[in-house]
């Protein structure tokens, strides 16, 4: 750097929006993947909307069917259970911090087959076991109990699958 100034950048200021602006800006996010209502609030204040002016975009996307809680939740469920094999804790949780509510939050995960789920956590442990290091079978099994515990599974259903994986 002979000679050459280092300019400090300024931090990007949000961009604000109107409310017709979000409300297209909304349109075309949901139109392209699921958001829930938390989402869409979220992102509405980030962009720093009026408050009083939220929830009147929010009723027109919900009415107009971009956003519906029900649909996200249980398109939720369906990838974080199937695809990245968590438990129903972990998934509740993050729906609830989703701004999703808890009727339906417990009505999605109600989809959920309680065997396949057992299975798919088998196969999650049977494949974390190749790359634990443990010294004893206590080690091993208290390593692969957190693990399951970790991704969303209560404490039987990761007892029980430790100890079919361990056997």
């Amino acid at each position: 750097m002979c000679g050459e100034e280092f300019i400090a950048s300024k931090p990007r200021e949000p961009k604000t929006k109107s409310a017709p602006q979000a409300l297209a800006a909304l349109q075309r996010l949901a139109a392209r993947s699921e958001r829930s209502s938390g989402d869409a609030l979220r992102l509405m204040q980030r962009w720093g909307v009026p408050e009083a002016e939220r929830q009147g975009v929010l009723k027109r996307l919900v009415d107009e069917r971009f956003i519906d809680d029900q649909r996200y939740a249980e398109a939720y469920v369906r990838e974080k259970s199937r695809l990245a094999g968590w438990g129903e804790r972990k998934i509740a949780m993050q729906l609830r911090s989703k701004g999703v509510s808890s009727e339906i939050i417990k009505s999605a995960l109600g989809q959920i087959d309680g065997d396949d789920m057992q299975q798919r956590l088998e196969q999650k442990l049977s494949r974390k076991l190749k790359s634990i290091k443990a010294e004893t079978d206590f080690e091993l099994r208290g390593k692969l109990l957190r693990y399951a515990l970790s991704l969303g599974y209560d404490y039987d259903q990761a007892k029980d699958a430790v100890q079919s994986v361990v056997r």
